[in-house]
């Protein structure tokens, strides 16, 4: 099939693209949520005992071991927001969308996969391989979300964008529940629990390689790669090209209200994901709930396999009433969530409420943010989709830092997590009252008259 014949809606094209979100899960849920923060923590601390104020040494500089796996997550989103943009302009230049995916991807899950050899006096090495794999982690699902409007026509979008979301969510969840039976009965086979978080590590990148196959395999390159004009690189066409489209965005006001929608109610979302545990695990005295590690764990799988069935729905939801309104209503239930985690959950039957509101966040997480995807690939114009997709994933990473800082002010400020929680819901009202604002119509007719004009 030549490139001029690759058509939209293919089901095994969609299928293979969707798969990625099951390759790449496995790196969010294993390494992220659950192994990798507490294991680097514990050899740090060991490693602390050596010195007299308690705190790791990191080439020669003082560390608190709780502090650095954190210090390093903020390390690599500092550098997602300086390199996705460029990366995004070189690919949509040279069309080597498929290709950088592959790298970047592969690049990822080798840094996982060496996550293996994380021990003893290299504790260090897991800060550095995380911010490797997290660094090529958010420039591939870049290039993964541009094929979106290249795979999938308008009317579908919606419904693929959740496809994909709903694969992610079920393939991170089933290896982190058979990374959780390992490491609880791993002592009974014989396997020392250091042992087992270290398998468990370079499982979610052996995964997240092996399923990345299949991906490309079914996805079909658009266009003819494009060679370099003679005397430049890819590094200086991509500027070249990101500042000619930071000069041409003035022609997408609609996109960019949207995108400020995005940066503020992703935001209130990523914090409420981020804080969950903790809110969940801090003593009542605290104006937590206090509940036991097996309970959050088992709310942690529950989430992932409800997000399944949650981002399905949300797809239909959005054919039935519109992206838009179909992200309102999420916005609410979120908005409502926070609330309740305020008032409620205090009484005996806090650990049945707390599942229940759970089940809520599962069937709004996935949606959400999957609607929001495919309501952007309305608002971007052809040939620069991996630029404005670097943008929206730098609007989901670059401003994680601001919802953490207000619900950590509040929680301070009122001596309570409760009222952390709560300030939370500023995210969901700013999202409720600028999302309505924007004009989906107008977006994509925008996008339409500068397509003619270039």
């Amino acid at each position: 099939m030549t490139m001029a014949e690759v058509k939209v809606n293919d089901r095994k094209e969609i299928f293979g693209w969707a798969m990625y979100d099951w390759a790449n899960s496995a790196f969010s849920t294993t390494v992220g949520t659950v192994f990798l923060g507490p294991y680097v923590a514990s050899l740090a601390a060991t490693s602390a005992k050596a010195f007299n104020d308690g705190l790791a040494r990191f080439f020669g500089i003082p560390v608190a071991p709780d502090s650095f796996l954190p210090y390093c997550i903020s390390f690599s989103v500092g550098l997602q927001v300086l390199f996705l943009p460029i990366l995004g302009a070189i690919a949509d230049y040279s069309h080597l969308r498929k290709r950088l995916m592959q790298i970047f991807a592969t690049i990822g899950a080798l840094a996982t996969i060496g996550m293996f050899l994380v021990t003893g006096e290299l504790w260090w090495l897991g800060g550095v391989l995380f911010i490797l794999a997290n660094l090529c982690f958010g420039a591939a699902i870049v290039f993964y979300n541009a094929y979106l409007p290249d795979i999938a026509s308008e009317e579908e979008r919606d419904r693929v964008s959740s496809y994909g979301w709903a694969m992610g969510y079920l393939g991170g969840g089933i290896l982190l529940a058979l990374n959780l039976a390992f490491y609880t009965f791993s002592e009974d086979i014989g396997v020392p629990s250091d042992l087992a978080v270290r398998i468990n590590l370079a499982s979610a990148g052996i995964w997240w390689i092996a399923f990345a196959f299949l991906t490309w395999s079914r996805l079909r390159p658009r266009h003819a790669s494009r060679l370099l004009p003679s005397g430049e690189t890819y590094v200086s066409i991509g500027f070249k090209q990101l500042m000619t489209t930071f000069k041409e965005v003035r022609h997408f006001p609609e996109t960019l209200k949207f995108l400020l929608a995005y940066f503020l109610y992703n935001d209130g979302i990523q914090t409420v994901i981020a804080i969950s545990s903790t809110f969940a695990a801090a003593p009542l005295l605290r104006g937590g709930l206090e509940l036991e590690q097996d309970t959050l764990i088992a709310v942690i799988l529950m989430i992932q396999f409800v997000a399944f069935g949650g981002a399905l729905f949300w797809g239909r939801l959005a054919r039935w009433i519109g992206a838009k309104q179909s992200i309102l209503v999420s916005l609410v239930i979120w908005a409502g969530v926070v609330i309740y985690a305020f008032g409620g959950l205090q009484g005996e039957n806090r650990v049945t409420e707390f599942m229940i509101l759970g089940i809520f966040i599962a069937l709004v997480l996935g949606g959400s943010q999957a609607i929001s995807r495919s309501l952007f690939a309305q608002m971007i114009p052809k040939g620069k989709e991996a630029e404005f997709y670097s943008f929206y994933e730098v609007s989901e990473r670059g401003t994680s830092w601001i919802g953490p800082l207000i619900f950590g002010l509040a929680n301070q400020i009122f001596g309570s997590l409760r009222y952390g929680i709560l300030s939370l819901i500023f995210f969901f009202i700013a999202g409720l009252l600028i999302l309505p604002l924007v004009n989906v119509k107008k977006a994509s007719a925008d996008v339409k008259a500068y397509e003619i004009m270039n």
